[in-house]
């Protein structure tokens, strides 16, 4: 496993990292194997866990407590969001500062996720939505400043909108933030156009999620793929973009060296950019874990693939399945 600087805070990261979502907020997660696979992460050297309240109303957070716990020698780094109080996803302009991210919702759910972790200091605590319309909203300093001198976290971030990763610049130069999580992969190449640099030149912690397309690049899909009632997954593969992704996926599998699988060749570019200091997965399967967290050794894609890769950049907007 390699290891990456998280932006101003200094630790030091595994470049793999686990996105907890699919343990609580996808059908056919089971608890027995969720459990056995964050512990395997953890033995091959993974040690940034991403969770959020959302994840199962905390039941992400209660797992992922129990792997840290599990773990005491491993200095696991345990990240989990704050949800939007109206829970809409995205944000939008449209909504006050006030009736997404109150003083006192904040701090309920960072008590509900300190309490879930079995932890008197959250590592990295995020709000699970964002639009730069409000950072001049003094509660927003406020909460962030009170959140650390209280001990409550040890950093803060913003996990951006899907498609705007531009929405959260003028966060970042509030100085509050740590810490940002944008969609970032093969098709969403847009971080690389604005976002990027600024971390880089404010040296924020870069969390790249999605890097498999929701699942898409993990090759397995196709045209047929039905999910199960309630999945969050058969919303964003509606028929608007499964046959579109789809094919773009095909087209990609004609790109594969040989020796290495589509799902590897997705998550080494995403790591072949120095601006991201880990990619979080989503890693339910002992199998999966091994396959994902083996791609970390292998280093960057070679400039040459990395270049035709660019030109499978697919923009979209913000649609009414892309919540």
């Amino acid at each position: 496993m390699q290891y990456r600087t998280f932006g101003r805070t200094g630790w030091r990261v595994s470049d793999i990292g686990y996105g907890l979502w699919g343990m609580s907020g996808w059908t056919g997660s089971d608890d027995r194997q969720s459990t056995a696979s964050l512990q395997q992460a953890a033995d091959a050297g993974c040690n940034f866990f991403d969770s959020a309240w959302g994840y199962g109303s905390g039941k992400s957070d209660q797992l992922l407590g129990q792997l840290v716990h599990s773990n005491p020698g491993k200095g696991l780094c345990a990240a989990s969001k704050i949800p939007p109080k109206n829970f809409r996803w995205p944000a939008s302009a449209s909504y006050k500062y006030a009736d997404v991210f109150s003083p006192e919702h904040v701090f309920r759910f960072a008590n509900l996720i300190r309490k879930n972790l079995s932890a008197d200091t959250i590592d990295l605590l995020q709000f699970h939505v964002w639009d730069d319309t409000w950072t001049d909203d003094p509660d927003f300093r406020n909460t962030v400043e009170k959140l650390k001198a209280d001990g409550l976290i040890r950093a803060f971030g913003l996990s951006l909108n899907r498609w705007e990763p531009w929405n959260g610049m003028k966060a970042i130069h509030t100085g509050l933030v740590d810490a940002v999580q944008v969609i970032y992969n093969i098709f969403d190449q847009a971080p690389e156009d604005e976002l990027f640099s600024l971390c880089r030149e404010r040296n924020i912690g870069v969390i790249a999620r999605v890097p498999l397309d929701e699942g898409s690049l993990g090759g397995n899909m196709t045209v047929n793929t039905k999910f199960p009632e309630g999945d969050w997954r058969g919303r964003y593969f509606s028929r608007e973009n499964l046959g579109p992704t789809i094919e773009r996926v095909e087209r990609l599998k004609k790109m594969v060296p040989e020796g290495m699988t589509l799902p590897e060749m997705a998550i080494r570019f995403v790591l072949s950019h120095p601006v991201v200091s880990t990619t979080i997965v989503g890693m339910r399967k002992p199998e999966n874990v091994a396959s994902n967290v083996s791609s970390s050794d292998k280093g960057p894609l070679p400039t040459g693939l990395i270049a035709e890769l660019r030109k499978h950049r697919w923009d979209r907007k913000p649609a009414e399945w892309s919540d």
